[in-house]
């Protein structure tokens, strides 16, 4: 069950887990022969035997030992650490070099280990559905399931079963527009659906429970550190390095931040990556707005940033930047000063770039004393970076004893160290009959059957044509075309694995898949393979074969597998058509008209034109790329072995010209276009958002809410039956719209917004009952007047769909909403400084000196998005009247909180700082960590 929920935690703890024990005891030392021993001799050379460093010890929290190991480095070795390719070994600490650009989109397919240059594609490890198909199973349970088998996988094959854990994965951009070239990347259109679907990829990868707590089985480390991208708006190829994406605030925060706000509220990524192009204006990786305010003050984001790969380059080379204030466009030092004071913690250096970089920029960029948005740069900025990358590090258990971190005990237990090697050597160990079933598994529940219309059997009656009826015995006869479903070699989507000829023995094409299942069912059939086009000559297009279109006739079904790949549209380019790639559509009318038995499957990177053929067929079927058992699931599909349980995650628009141009950033219809999305779209739609037809019927029925008048604090908690009404057991989804019917057009309110969902299995003639809840806060907008959420007065509309059509609601009831919500604190984050910082430019540190005051700077955020406090550099707001702050320390010895509520350093040493804020009756609390020098 995935409902919508604002109703976020109010404890959060800036750069800790909260789950990480402070307390003595919390985990064993480092044993002899370990790396972290190592690393500890390394450390204590010249001193005593048994003088552990603190950040060897793992007494202290993360964040704590992260702070120590910093205080112990030179600038140059900071900055040193600020690259992603890679961050440099430092041996008289016993910090190992660490690849920080890693891929695991839809299965580890590479590891940073080539320093100076891109990460090497890895080879023969498993290779999943991409996440546009994961997005249409509309099951994020699935979704972690997978995501801890590629977790599993990445610590078999990285260095040491503990390096190089930081994944830039997953894509969570939304798939506003079907012309993009990386949809295939995203989860769909939708940012709940996105959101629930994606914080099950967190929380997988991560080793936490799908709730986003620290699994048991972890021993409080983390599995890998997944990277949310690209943060934001960054969902065009054509200006994606040097755009401007322009929007007003409330089109930034209700859709294009939405479900990365709910990433980070219910799964606390480790990682953000900010993307390339301008956000009105201003370059995304030197954007105090969306680094500071929105990802880290408003929606609490704890871990660490990153620049896309070389974003920072792209504000001198591509946007040539030259921000308010300054005399001139930022040059190569500038870029960086502006950057990671903003709050860009690492500098993904390879891609589009230059020379420069954090690692020989940042030292010259301190001693220049640069001034910026946020104040004067300054070693500081580089010290609260270096303890958010550490922290990272630390947790994943890179610095301690071997022994102690559960993930490489369970790596190396299933397969011993050196077992793989990066070459087909390996002989695709790692890809596991259990990977691969759940490959195949994922590929099942991804395929959304569009179309499935009676055709007449050779008794004369008329049935769906799917699933296939294939006889046990006898002379059946099927042809499969197309070229893409049987290639010289398949596509797996963007970011995949190479696969040698180990890794290929375990694919299966389409023409396999179906041909070895229809075989099993009955060995006398025939199932042949026709290409249908003639290969073409240089220069011309490729024809229809008419020799094997002919043949079609001759046979009792017929399949036609379409596609697209890379060379369609990919990182580079978008589509400018979204007709099907050379004859492929013509070959499908042609099929179509000598064998009224025709099957068309499609596997594209999303939407495709099927105006051509869609009434000539009877059966269609569509998914995204569909991992290396794409073959098993489409035969699974066909032959009914799985009832298809996919459902559309994006709008499959009717017109494509009526939408805005790609690089237009609007969503709400404007006097020129029809808008975006199933939310906001008045134009004709092919088949809506959230569609898929099964073979089986479900009906919905009693439809109740639990209160008919709310107010806008308030929940809403709704219940409905589902019946399979049919012959077969199949799975279905029911989706929760709410409307506002009755809002003034000047306002501009959604169609509709999805706000639940759950997917649901019934054997025939079985019923299920479903509920969901929605809170009110969720239903609220953006006011750009009032720079916060609001909610809107008046009658709601609850439906209960199969889809966002209004056709397809099945039930539909109304609730009224009064009153405006009651703010409380939502977020609390610090950004300690020391008496005095400001009047030098300094806006953070994370060492002071004894016997200086703490400034914490809080920022609270409250339940509709206002923040009050510190908030940016000579912009601050006075907490409101009433609201009650309390300090604690865990070391008073090294800083004291005082009855005034003043903190004060007292001796050397690392202590957390606790703050809580209390107001209306709700608190918010967050920890920071003081290093006294």
């Amino acid at each position: 069950m995935r409902t919508r929920s604002r109703a976020w935690p109010v404890v959060v703890v800036i750069g800790v887990a909260a789950s990480w024990a402070l307390s003595a005891g919390a985990f064993a030392a480092p044993a002899a022969g370990t790396a972290a021993a190592t690393a500890k001799a390394a450390a204590n050379a010249g001193t005593a035997a048994d003088a552990t460093p603190v950040y060897l010890d793992p007494h202290y929290s993360p964040q704590e030992r992260a702070a120590d190991l910093v205080s112990r480095l030179t600038l140059q070795e900071k900055a040193a650490q600020m690259n992603s390719s890679q961050a440099a070994a430092i041996p008289r600490l016993g910090i190992a070099a660490y690849g920080w650009w890693n891929e695991a989109a839809h299965g580890v397919a590479r590891e940073q280990t080539n320093n100076g240059g891109n990460p090497p594609v890895l080879t023969d490890t498993t290779s999943y559905p991409v996440d546009l198909s994961m997005g249409s199973t509309w099951n994020p349970a699935l979704m972690y399931k997978e995501a801890g088998m590629i977790s599993d996988e990445a610590r078999e094959v990285v260095r040491g079963n503990s390096l190089d854990l930081s994944f830039y994965s997953p894509t969570v951009n939304l798939a506003r527009d079907p012309r993009w070239g990386r949809n295939d990347e995203t989860f769909g259109e939708d940012p709940l659906l996105t959101a629930s679907i994606a914080s099950q990829y967190v929380d997988g990868m991560e080793g936490k429970t799908p709730a986003g707590a620290m699994s048991p089985a972890s021993g409080g480390y983390l599995k890998t550190l997944p990277t949310i991208k690209h943060f934001a708006a960054n969902n065009s190829e054509g200006n994606r390095l040097t755009g401007s994406s322009d929007m007003d605030e409330r089109t930034l925060r209700e859709y294009y931040t939405a479900q990365f706000r709910d990433l980070v509220k219910t799964s606390g990524p480790a990682a953000i990556m900010s993307s390339y192009n301008e956000i009105n204006g201003v370059p995304a990786a030197a954007n105090v707005h969306l680094i500071d305010e929105l990802a880290r003050e408003t929606f609490g984001f704890q871990g660490y940033f990153t620049s896309d790969c070389d974003a920072v380059y792209e504000i001198q080379a591509g946007h040539h930047w030259q921000p308010p204030g300054a005399s001139a466009p930022l040059d190569a030092v500038g870029r960086t000063a502006y950057a990671n004071s903003a709050g860009e913690d690492l500098d993904c250096n390879q891609g589009y770039h230059d020379g420069s970089n954090y690692a020989n920029a940042i030292p010259t960029a301190v001693a220049q004393g640069i001034r910026t948005q946020t104040g004067v740069y300054n070693e500081n900025d580089v010290d609260t970076s270096l303890v958010r990358l550490f922290t990272a590090r630390i947790r994943t258990g890179e610095f301690d004893d071997e022994a102690t971190v559960p993930w490489v005990a369970a790596a190396r237990a299933r397969l011993a160290p050196g077992t793989w090697v990066n070459s087909d050597a390996n002989a695709a160990v790692t890809q596991t009959p259990a990977r691969l079933a759940m490959a195949r598994q994922a590929g099942d529940q991804s395929i959304v059957l569009l179309k499935n219309s009676p055709v007449q059997g050779a008794d004369g009656a008329a049935s769906s044509l799917l699933p296939l009826k294939v006889p046990a015995t006898g002379a059946f006869k099927v042809a499969v075309y197309g070229t893409y479903a049987n290639p010289s070699s398949m596509y797996l989507g963007g970011y995949s694995s190479n696969q040698g000829p180990a890794g290929v023995a375990n694919e299966v094409n389409g023409y396999q898949g179906l041909k070895s299942a229809i075989q099993r069912i009955d060995p006398q059939a025939t199932v042949d393979y026709y290409p249908g086009v003639t290969p073409a000559a240089p220069g011309t297009p490729a024809s229809v074969d008419a020799a094997a279109v002919k043949a079609a006739a001759g046979y009792n079904a017929v399949i036609v597998y379409a596609g697209t790949d890379a060379s369609t549209a990919d990182e580079s380019k978008d589509r400018t058509s979204l007709a099907l790639p050379g004859a492929q559509a013509s070959l499908i009318s042609q099929v179509a008209a000598a064998n009224p038995r025709t099957v068309v499957y499609m596997e594209t990177l999303g939407q495709v034109d099927v105006g051509s053929f869609a009434d000539q067929v009877p059966a269609m079927l569509w998914s995204s790329y569909n991992g290396q058992r794409k073959g098993e699931s489409l035969a699974d599909v066909v032959l009914g072995a799985y009832n298809p349980s996919g459902r559309l995650p994006f709008t499959w628009y009717a017109d494509v010209n009526k939408l805005p141009a790609i690089g237009d950033y609007t969503i709400r219809p404007t006097a020129t276009d029809s808008g975006r999305t199933y939310m906001y779209y008045s134009g004709p739609v092919t088949y809506p958002f959230g569609y898929g037809l099964s073979y089986t019927g479900f009906r919905f029925s009693h439809l109740q809410v639990d209160s008919r008048h709310l107010t806008a604090d308030g929940t809403l908690r709704i219940g409905a039956q589902v019946t399979n009404t049919g012959p077969a057991a199949g799975d279905e989804v029911a989706q929760i719209y709410v409307t506002t019917p009755d809002a003034p057009a000047a306002l501009q309110r959604p169609l509709k917004r999805l706000e639940g969902f759950t997917k649901v299995h019934l054997r025939p003639h079985r019923t299920t009952h479903v509920t969901f809840t929605v809170h009110v806060p969720d239903l609220a907008f953006f006011s750009d007047q009032a720079n916060r959420y609001q909610v809107d007065d008046g009658r709601y509309g609850i439906q209960l769909a199969t889809s966002s059509a209004d056709t397809d609601v099945q039930a539909q009831t109304f609730v009224h909403v009064t009153g405006a919500l009651t703010p409380t604190p939502a977020t609390l984050t610090a950004r300690p400084a020391a008496a005095g910082d400001s009047a030098q430019g300094i806006s953070q540190r994370v060492f002071f000196p004894a016997g200086t005051t703490v400034d914490p700077q809080l920022t609270v955020a409250m339940n509709d998005d206002s923040l009050y406090g510190y908030i940016n550099a000579g912009s601050n707001t006075p907490l409101p009247p009433g609201m009650r702050v309390h300090y604690t320390s865990n070391r008073p010895s090294v800083v004291a909180a005082t009855a005034s509520d003043t903190l004060r350093t007292t001796g050397p040493g690392v202590a957390t700082v606790t703050a809580t804020v209390d107001y209306h009756g709700a608190h918010a609390s967050t920890q920071f960590v003081v290093d006294v020098r």
